[in-house]
């Protein structure tokens, strides 16, 4: 039986049209093999390099530049650290519904942009994502791992993440006739990932970075993308040279309450209920099982997770004689995350299962210079960077029959 409050019982009752394959440009080779993260917080990989050009226009395609609303001096957040994820709202000024077919980042600043995230927001999100930008000194706000606002998150199937960046990636690049359709409306999110590491955490001079959005207007027959997150809990216990109150986890629940309110406070245990498991298995490794509730297709997909995760995968009916892997990244890089388009897309029909499989390692905590010098913690589901997640994101699209 579906869960009622799942992410694919939300998209099953979706109006979309039928998706085709299209083709992603990442940065590197091999998607899903990044480096190890046993390096993880060195960031030895990411240079400041001059943006890709991007590829010619196709029929009935535009370009729209855009740009951060102002200049941004990242510096990192209270408690120490080099790292600051900043997230800036860029209104694309949309009058008509369009189809967004391929994305760009290019950062200004490129001794300071680590990675970049971008997000689309319908317009029943905008007003959320206004709110949290005037009510935050300075231009954008902190976030971690989302766009950090109530009501435009990935998870919750209030938001689209349509492109990754790091420096060498070209533009991400659908087909000319599918895409994510963008409302008159809709709001990007750019998240900005800056390393402070060079200058010892210190602000180092001023970022405007820009997104390039390739758009058409798109005809009666241009299918339309949506993405599909399947969660896991996160139950990561301290390792046994670490102690303290936090390693206790209704501590861990209690402190991510307070951070973050009772939604996400309530998520471990809310998500260990939903994979039908009675008690939570404390471990390096969990699963969760989604049911699929209607026919649909799957193309692409990514692992999300934060800086303790270590491997991600989601297979398709596991155990049985059709078993599929459908996303495997085995050596997960949080500096990396990228689209992994399959080879072929793949039906989804009603009853399927789709596990997704993560593995966070909390002895990288002592390596991670984001999170070295934070008391030990029992890692439970949250939006921090001390906090984990365990996201199989996919690119799917219903079928009519």
């Amino acid at each position: 039986m579906t869960k009622p409050d799942s992410p694919l019982r939300r998209l099953g009752v979706a109006a979309m049209a039928l998706a085709t394959a299209f083709a992603v440009v990442a940065c590197g080779s091999g998607a899903g093999t990044s480096a190890a993260p046993a390096a993880a917080g060195s960031h030895s990989a990411h240079a400041g390099q001059p943006a890709a050009p991007p590829q010619p226009l196709r029929a009935g395609e535009r370009f729209v530049d855009l740009k951060m609303a102002e200049d941004y001096t990242p510096a990192p957040p209270e408690g120490g650290g080099t790292d600051e994820y900043r997230c800036q709202v860029i209104d694309p000024g949309l009058t008509k519904a369009a189809f967004l077919t391929g994305t760009q980042v290019t950062p200004e600043n490129t001794a300071l942009a680590h990675h970049a995230i971008v997000y689309a927001v319908p317009p029943g999100g905008a007003a959320a994502v206004r709110e949290k930008d005037a009510k935050t000194p300075g231009a954008g706000w902190q976030c971690f791992g989302g766009t950090g606002v109530d009501g435009a998150e990935v998870e919750k199937g209030e938001a689209s993440w349509v492109d990754t960046w790091a420096p060498g990636a070209t533009e991400t690049l659908f087909t000319e006739d599918a895409g994510f359709k963008l409302e008159p409306g809709s709001l990007i999110v750019l998240q900005m990932h800056y390393n402070l590491l060079a200058t010892d955490g210190k602000p180092a001079g001023s970022d405007r970075s820009a997104v390039r959005l390739r758009l058409t207007d798109g005809t009666p027959q241009t299918r339309e993308f949506d993405t599909l997150p399947l969660d896991a809990p996160t139950d990561l216990p301290c390792t046994a040279e670490e102690s303290g109150p936090l390693c206790d986890r209704a501590a861990s629940i209690a402190e991510v309450t307070k951070r973050f309110g009772p939604d996400v406070g309530d998520s471990a245990d809310r998500q260990v209920k939903e994979c039908g498991q009675s008690a939570p298995k404390p471990g390096d490794t969990q699963t969760c099982d989604h049911k699929v509730p209607s026919p649909m297709t799957l193309f692409a997909g990514f692992g999300h997770m934060h800086l303790l995760g270590r491997s991600i995968k989601v297979e398709l009916n596991p155990g049985t004689p059709n078993a599929k892997v459908v996303l495997d990244v085995p050596q997960f890089d949080f500096d990396n995350q990228r689209l992994v388009k399959l080879p072929s897309p793949v039906e989804l029909n009603p009853g399927d299962t789709l596990r997704v499989t993560c593995t966070h390692d909390a002895g990288l905590r002592k390596r991670l210079p984001q999170l070295s010098k934070l008391p030990p913690r029992y890692v439970v589901w949250g939006d921090g960077t001390s906090d984990e997640m365990c996201t199989g994101i996919m690119t799917v699209s219903p079928r009519k029959s």
